[in-house]
């Protein structure tokens, strides 16, 4: 990885924060209101990181009409806000692994298709808004994800050249966008990937199986490992 390298993005859902505890119970409170059984975390939990759209057509198929997906996710996004952080945290060595970025004197942000009124209070009830150098929700510009210019958004804002910068996500948009942005792209294997996604074929930079992994691709990284 080039020294040059400042700041470091990560997707939210999957890749940052483990949301699934909160998200698919919220969602199963809509299946139970809705007139049908819970499904299970376990199948539900992969599609998060495809929002709430995702796991909407996970629940109840591919063949919802327009209006009555918007009714289901204002129902699923109301039930969700009101649970937002009382089970999510960041995943496991999330936390070792932002500690050792700001270590280093590099900087972390957030890019999120997720929205700010989700986002925003998410990462401050983790103790995370006031740590990220910058926080690009999926209503912050015109486009989202995997258009590049919410990466390129989040550069501006703290002050980065994008070749200066890597993005870590969980979905083949999250390597597409830094790819158009251009940036190395890394996959967080650790989150949601859904059975039959093929993300050694997204053309990441690594895949990561921890988040202690992405320590080796960060400036530093051979003092880092030195015998003291």
């Amino acid at each position: 990885m080039s020294p040059d390298i400042e700041l470091v993005l990560f997707d939210l859902d999957g890749t940052l924060i483990d949301t699934a505890p909160d998200m698919v119970p919220a969602l199963n409170e809509v299946l139970v209101a809705e007139g049908r059984p819970e499904l299970p975390y376990a199948e539900l939990r992969p599609h998060v990181s495809h929002g709430s759209t995702g796991l909407l057509h996970a629940a109840f198929g591919d063949g919802l009409e327009a209006a009555e997906m918007e009714r289901l996710r204002a129902l699923f996004l109301a039930r969700y806000e009101r649970r937002l952080a009382e089970a999510s945290a960041p995943f496991p060595g999330v936390g070792a692994l932002l500690d050792e970025i700001e270590r280093r004197g590099l900087r972390w942000g957030v890019v999120t298709n997720k929205p700010g009124w989700l986002t925003r209070p998410l990462l401050a009830a983790l103790g995370l808004d006031r740590r990220a150098a910058c926080v690009v929700c999926g209503d912050c510009v015109a486009q989202r994800k995997p258009h590049p210019l919410p990466l390129l958004h989040a550069c501006e804002l703290a002050g980065t050249p994008p070749a200066r910068a890597i993005y870590v996500g969980d979905a083949a948009r999250d390597i597409a966008a830094a790819t158009a942005a251009g940036m190395a792209g890394f996959v967080a294997l650790f989150g949601y990937i859904v059975p039959g996604e093929s993300p050694a074929d997204w053309g990441a930079r690594a895949l990561l199986e921890d988040p202690a992994e992405l320590r080796d691709h960060l400036p530093g990284a051979a003092a880092a490992g030195a015998a003291p």
